[in-house]
């Protein structure tokens, strides 16, 4: 496995589906902008698209690779045997679970949220599109689990393109926004659903190389399998304990007019830059780093985990550099059309300056967890992840009434920063992880190369002043200029100081 090649595979993919995905909320906020539609659908959205960052974006991937891997070492045999039935015990559980929410839908969007409670309207919306949008978690769960099987065979390319299928959907419903109106909500509601449906059509078509379904309902739950669920509930509260943090984030934000709007224009930013510092990083070296943990190859892992953490920072520090000099520009250049207003603007920058000074912590858990998972320990970083849990949403609380829906931003960001200083502390005491010798220049280059960018970049924004401006219809051609200047002197700067080895290009791992 060539760690850098499988990582731009990935992350290319995923980057493209990001970008979509943007043209997506673009779409969504010159239709609805941050009104009460906008708030319930980004509810009846965020809860399926919550579980679909969980489980799809490395966390059934923490508790079901280790598993397969070490049976896949052991025969073809063995492992299809242990996948046929995890298949069938997920899938009789996610048919339990919607069918279960399905016919408690009130009580449960009043419990993700309560602050829609008041308002009679805004409630039956957002238990209405909820409805539709649920089956959605189903899909992609399954899905997650075929994507899990083609990781495991180090196949990265479908099981990270497959969300393509989602947002092509959802953009194709959105350019009839006009006609649609009031029901454009519904519309993208289903739209969201459906889109599940023919993502796991997709990766079933490719995973039936390694894998085909068997359905059986008389399931003898071996010790494997018992292990494999065991993990499985820790890791996806640990390996999802950013997402889970934005979602009791959104839930404090739903009393508060236009805060989950604001949250979520905001969300969708960092998270493209993350989907490769941390999901594509982590993703991909779990399957080569269980292998190594399973057969004691120590100097192999060591290596690995240090690549894997390099090239991590080299990608999120300059990202951070750039959201908090720039978030006012590139919330308004990206979503600043339509009803998207100036207050939508500068409510949507200042959560994402908070989020973008977050954004190396949420990296790195993705990261240093994947260390533990290889390790097949789950309960370590689900234990850290549910005390960090607990603080972000005692200074949600806490300070919510003071400072409004801008500490959920602050909040999240301290409790990943101490979620990933813990994970580093217990990997540290029980020496599954240490720093070799060239880390620490590497690192110290990367924070400089990052520092110049960042004042590069501010002085593009300075020259392009007039041309960002809110007003300006053609703000977005100025940032994509600034951002790509600032990449390719990132780049250069990089090569020059040697913050980046072109030799990794070509090393295998």
């Amino acid at each position: 496995m060539n760690l850098i090649k499988s990582t731009g595979t990935f992350g290319f993919y995923t980057i493209i589906s990001r970008l979509l995905g943007y043209l997506r909320d673009i779409l969504i906020a010159i239709f609805l902008g941050t009104s009460s539609l906008a708030d319930a659908f980004f509810v009846a959205f965020r809860i399926p698209n919550t579980f679909r960052r969980l489980f799809a974006e490395g966390t059934f991937n923490a508790a079901f690779v280790p598993s397969y891997t070490k049976e896949l070492i052991k025969g073809k045999s063995q492992s299809i045997k242990f996948a046929g039935k995890i298949f069938n015990l997920l899938f009789l559980g996610l048919l339990f679970l919607v069918l279960l929410v399905e016919i408690f839908m009130p009580f449960f969007v009043s419990l993700i949220a309560p602050g829609f409670v008041g308002d009679k309207d805004k409630i039956q919306l957002a238990t209405s599109l909820t409805r539709i949008t649920f089956p959605f978690l189903m899909f992609v769960s399954l899905s997650s689990f075929f994507s899990a099987i083609l990781n495991s065979h180090n196949k990265f390319a479908v099981a990270s393109a497959a969300p393509i299928i989602l947002n092509l959907l959802l953009i194709g419903i959105l350019f009839f926004g006009k006609l649609l109106d009031d029901q454009l909500v519904y519309y993208l509601s289903f739209g969201v659903s459906l889109g599940g449906f023919l993502q796991l059509i997709f990766l079933y078509k490719f995973t039936s190389k390694f894998y085909a379904i068997t359905f059986s309902f008389k399931i003898k739950i071996s010790k494997n399998v018992k292990f494999f669920f065991k993990k499985l509930l820790p890791s996806i509260f640990s390996s999802g304990v950013t997402q889970i943090n934005i979602l009791v984030g959104t839930i404090i934000a739903s009393f508060q007019a236009s805060a989950v709007s604001y949250l979520y224009y905001a969300d969708r930013i960092y998270q493209i830059n993350l989907a490769i510092a941390g999901i594509a990083i982590s993703v991909v070296v779990l399957p080569k780093l269980s292998k190594y943990v399973y057969l004691n190859q120590k100097k192999k892992i060591l290596n690995i985990q240090n690549k894997s953490l390099e090239l991590s920072m080299f990608l999120s520090l300059p990202a951070t550099v750039g959201l908090i000099i720039g978030s006012d520009q590139i919330i308004s250049a990206l979503f600043g059309y339509g009803y998207f207003d100036k207050e939508s603007v500068s409510n949507s920058a200042r959560a994402l300056y908070y989020f973008g000074l977050g954004l190396p912590a949420f990296a790195l858990i993705k990261v240093f967890s994947s260390f533990f998972f290889a390790y097949q320990d789950t309960k370590t970083p689900f234990y850290i992840s549910l005390i960090s849990v607990i603080l972000n949403i005692f200074i949600s609380i806490y300070y919510f009434s003071n400072v409004g829906f801008i500490i959920i931003p602050i909040a999240t960001t301290i409790s990943s920063w101490f979620n990933s200083l813990l994970l580093f502390i217990f990997l540290k005491n029980r020496q599954l992880f240490k720093f070799n010798q060239i880390f620490f220049v590497k690192f110290f280059k990367i924070i400089l190369a990052s520092l110049m960018m960042g004042i590069f970049f501010k002085y593009l924004t300075l020259i392009f002043e007039n041309q960002l401006a809110f007003e300006y219809n053609f703000k977005l051609i100025y940032l994509i200029l600034s951002v790509l200047l600032a990449i390719i002197f990132y780049l250069i700067i990089s090569f020059f100081m040697k913050a980046f080895n072109s030799n990794d290009l070509k090393l295998r791992y």
